[in-house]
C-alpha cells in the first residue's frame, strides 16, 4: 500500500513536471516549477520500499539520501515559484540558493561520514544514540525544510489577499500543503528526540500510511502535502490553458480569411511574424486581418455575413484604390468575436464557392 501511494504520487508529480518542462522550454517561463515537480516525483520514487532495497545494493541507505536531497531541491523550487507568483523573486534569492547549497553539502557529508548504515529500507531510529552524524543529518534536513515550508506558507498567505480565481485556489492549496508539511517535520523532530532518549530504540515500521499517528505524520502527511503542492501549482495554469486552446482555435479559423486578405493586400503582412507565444501570433494575425478588412472597406458596423461577402468579392490581384479611413480600435475580446464571426461566414461562403466551381455544368 505504501509503495503504491509513494510511486503513484511520484509518477504523477514527474508527469506534470515533465509537461511543465516542455512548456517552459517553449515559452521560456516556469522552469522553476518544472524542476520542483520533477524533484518531488523523484523523491517519492526514491523513497518507496522496493526502490530503497534496490538502491541499498549500490550503497547502504542510499535511497534515503537521494530522496532527502531531492526533497530539499523541490522545496527550494517551490519557494522560488511562489516568490515569482507574488512578484518577490529577487528578494532573498541569493540567500535561498546559498542555504540550499550549504544544506545539500552538509547532508551528503554527514551521510557518508556515518559508518554501518542499514541496508534495505533506510530507517535510522536505532542509530541516533550511537551515530551523532545522523543527528546532525536529521537536524540539517529538518531545519532547512522548516524554513522553506514556512517561507512558502508566509508568501502564499500574503499573496492570497491580492489574488483571485484560480490563483487564489492554488495558493490556498499551497498554504494547506505547508500545514501538512510542518506537521510532518514536527513529527520527525519528536520521533528523533524519542529515539535519542530510548534505551533500546526500535525501527518504526508502518503497515499503512495512516495505520498509527506516527505513521500518518511520517508517511501519510508528506504524501498529502505533495499532492496538494502539485495540484496547487497546477490550478493557476488552467485558465491559461483554456485561453491557449481558444487562441489556437481562433488562429485556425482566421487562416483562410487572413490568407485571402494578405494575397489581395500584401502590404498588410508584418515583417515580424509574431513572437514565440500563441497569443503573440494571434495578435499579429488579428492585426493583419483588421488592416485587410479596413482596406477592403469593411467597417465595424457591417454585419459578419455582409463583411464576408465583401471580402469574397474582392478581386484576386492587388489594386490601386485609396484605402478608406481607419476605423476606431476595438477591445481585444470584442475584436476576437468580430473576426471569428467574419471568418466563419467567409469559410462558409468560400466553401460554397468551391462546391459550385466543382459541380459539373448542366
Amino acid at each position: 500500500m505504501i509503495d503504491i501511494l509513494f510511486v503513484g504520487v511520484g509518477l504523477f508529480a514527474l508527469a506534470v513536471g515533465i509537461w511543465r518542462a516542455v512548456r517552459a522550454r517553449r515559452t521560456g517561463a516556469g522552469i522553476g516549477l518544472a524542476v520542483s515537480l520533477i524533484a518531488l516525483g523523484a523523491a517519492f520514487c526514491f523513497l518507496s520500499n522496493r526502490a530503497q532495497v534496490f538502491e541499498s545494493e549500490i550503497y547502504p541507505s542510499l535511497g534515503r539520501l537521494l530522496s532527502n536531497l531531492a526533497t530539499m531541491v523541490a522545496a527550494y523550487g517551490i519557494g522560488l515559484t511562489v516568490a515569482e507568483i507574488s512578484g518577490t523573486r529577487d528578494r532573498g534569492a541569493r540567500l535561498r540558493l546559498g542555504a540550499l547549497g550549504v544544506a545539500l553539502v552538509l547532508l551528503t557529508v554527514m551521510f557518508f561520514s556515518t559508518p554501518d548504515l542499514p541496508r534495505g529500507i533506510g530507517l535510522f531510529d536505532e542509530l541516533y544514540r550511537t551515530h551523532p552524524t545522523l543527528v546532525v543529518y536529521v537536524f540539517v534536513y529538518t531545519v532547512y525544510l522548516g524554513f522553506a515550508v514556512i517561507d512558502i506558507g508566509v508568501v502564499s498567505a500574503v499573496t492570497i489577499r491580492a489574488s483571485g480565481g484560480a490563483l487564489r485556489a492554488g495558493l490556498t492549496l499551497l498554504l494547506l500543503a505547508s500545514a501538512f508539511a510542518i506537521a510532518y517535520l514536527v513529527g520527525k523532530v519528536v520521533a528523533t528526540i524519542g529515539a535519542l532518549q530510548a534505551e533500546h530504540p526500535v525501527k518504526a515500521l508502518c503497515s499503512g500510511p495512516f495505520s498509527t499517528v506516527p505513521c500518518a505524520l511520517d508517511v501519510g502527511f508528506p504524501a498529502i502535502s505533495v499532492l496538494l503542492i502539485v495540484v496547487g501549482l497546477t490550478v493557476p495554469s488552467v485558465p491559461g490553458l483554456v485561453a491557449g486552446r481558444r487562441d489556437a482555435k481562433t488562429l485556425r479559423l482566421l487562416r483562410p480569411l487572413r490568407t485571402h486578405l494578405t494575397r489581395r493586400f500584401p502590404e498588410i503582412v508584418r515583417i515580424d511574424p509574431g513572437g514565440p507565444s500563441r497569443r503573440e501570433r494571434l495578435l499579429t494575425a488579428m492585426s493583419e486581418t483588421n488592416d485587410g478588412l479596413i482596406l477592403a472597406g469593411v467597417t465595424p458596423e457591417l454585419p459578419a455575413p455582409a463583411a464576408a461577402r465583401v471580402v469574397r468579392d474582392l478581386p484576386e490581384e492587388p489594386g490601386e484604390e485609396e484605402p478608406p479611413p481607419a476605423a476606431q480600435a476595438e477591445p481585444f475580446a470584442a475584436d476576437v468575436a468580430r473576426l471569428r464571426a467574419i471568418a466563419r461566414a467567409y469559410r462558409k461562403l468560400d466553401g460554397a464557392a468551391v462546391g459550385e466551381a466543382a459541380s459539373p455544368a448542366r
